[in-house]
């Protein structure tokens, strides 16, 4: 394919730096932007009298049957074109030859690129929250069935206060709805248009940069030309939010590798989302949540990708800026991949309640309630503190709980101590009493499912 911007130069492009300086391997998957934006263009050109209005018809109903030939894979995309552009472009022209070359007037591919990528991030923005909206469904419903599933609470991953798994459940519910709120706002930041922006001082024809932001959903046009042909933000925040997104999800992963280990046996993976092992016939592997960690690292390592490709770039545009697709599209890849595959892997999890429960029993702790509970009776906390470890010391030496440390024990420590000690500390107890907004209380948690109900996910189903 020869190349549109060949009048300059004697010689032919080296094959070897067609492929190195070419983009359509990747940017190909924008052609339905590309040839969306093309189609305002050429209107806006019409109605401003830069082009004819016959020429502009002509232009744009070709331009909608070359879209429904790579539909239906009629035409194929040419991987030595130089990018999605060029290709487009040159396809038009060959079918209508001198009307076809004047659809890039008044414009450049410095800001049809910056054009495209936004308007195909705006799709896969709404893509990507409609997938935390599903993973969001699946956690608030795991976390109904299980108001009253006691398990213990770990800081520095040793046991330490009784909690819920619906508490715990909910905890990741709150992550992804930042989730969603930080792509929501990426959303906003990119949405002003950067066509007419040409190459990265406007032009000289009239045209109406107004128009064609509108019709291409956008909220005005950018408002400084060398911002709108330069300007990768929105790439770079878009990263960021999906490599926080995957990085909710890895540390998800990580609790249910931990959950269905043996040491902890809390929950039970179905045989549809685990996998075996080639020589040791007893394993069933949580590869789903370690391949989300792994890939966490991916999404990461765009958005280190793309920070530093853009650290040392003088305005306006450069070469390098080709670098941004491959990084972000990657991210959403990624990011959309995992959702679809961890969103059923929690909905046919199944958890062992018992062996939450029986966890909860051991590693004391009830030991704060138990401290809490002589401060009602009026003594200082921190002597409550100081006791309360002393009777756990005397538990792990005669291999006892609070829970059954007899009465008398209690008593030699404080005369504060009645019959009632063994109702404060059961873990039941515990957790019900914890009832404040945020807390693991079943009423607490069931008004915070109930809130998540009615807002995120009744607007989930009203899209």
């Amino acid at each position: 394919m020869a190349k549109m911007w060949q009048g300059r130069f004697k010689k032919e492009l080296d094959s070897k730096v067609n492929d190195f300086n070419s983009s359509i391997s990747f940017d190909s998957r924008m052609f339905e932007e590309d040839i969306q934006g093309s189609i305002i263009h050429v209107k806006m050109l019409s109605n401003q009298g830069i082009i004819s209005q016959s020429d502009s018809k002509v232009i744009a109903k070709e331009l909608a049957n070359i879209y429904d030939d790579i539909k239906s894979g009629k035409v194929e995309f040419d991987m030595g074109a130089e990018d999605i552009h060029m290709f487009i472009e040159q396809v038009l022209t060959e079918r209508l030859g001198e009307v076809g070359k004047r659809l890039h007037t008044a414009r450049s591919r410095n800001d049809q690129v910056a054009l495209d990528l936004r308007m195909y991030l705006r799709k896969e923005i709404d893509t990507v929250v409609g997938l935390i909206k599903k993973l969001i469904a699946s956690l608030v419903k795991k976390a109904e069935e299980n108001l009253d599933t006691v398990m213990p609470g770990y800081t520095h991953l040793q046991r330490a206060q009784p909690i819920t798994f619906a508490h715990h459940l909910m905890a990741y519910v709150e992550m992804f709805k930042r989730d969603m709120v930080r792509l929501f706002n990426c959303f906003d930041l990119m949405n002003e248009c950067p066509l007419g922006s040409g190459a990265l001082a406007t032009t000289t024809y009239p045209i109406d940069r107004e128009f064609t932001a509108e019709y291409l959903g956008f909220k005005g046009p950018m408002q400084n030309s060398l911002d709108g042909v330069s300007d990768r933000d929105y790439c770079i925040e878009l990263a960021s939010a999906i490599a926080t997104c995957m990085m909710h999800m890895s540390r998800l992963s990580e609790e249910v590798v931990l959950w269905s280990s043996w040491e902890f046996k809390f929950v039970e993976l179905d045989d549809a989302y685990s996998t075996g092992s080639s020589i040791m016939p007893q394993k069933k592997n949580p590869d789903i949540c370690e391949l989300i960690r792994g890939k966490t690292g991916r999404c990461v390592g765009n958005l280190t990708t793309l920070l530093t490709m853009m650290k040392g770039l003088s305005l306006a545009y450069n070469k390098d800026m080709q670098e941004d697709k491959e990084a972000i599209f990657d991210s959403v890849d990624t990011v959309k991949l995992c959702l679809t595959t961890l969103t059923p892997m929690i909905d046919t999890m199944t958890v062992l309640k018992d062996n939450m429960a029986n966890a909860g029993k051991r590693g004391f702790i009830n030991a704060t309630d138990c401290a809490d509970y002589l401060v009602k009776k009026g003594l200082a906390f921190r002597d409550a503190y100081k006791i309360t470890g002393a009777l756990v010391a005397i538990c792990i030496d005669k291999g006892l709980t609070l829970d059954n440390l007899p009465l008398e024990e209690y008593k030699k420590l404080s005369d504060k101590f009645e019959g009632d000690i063994y109702d404060a500390i059961s873990l039941q107890q515990c957790v019900q009493e914890r009832k404040v907004t945020g807390g693991p209380a079943p009423e607490a948690v069931a008004k915070h499912i109930e809130k998540i109900k009615n807002t995120v996910l009744k607007e989930y189903e009203e899209d």
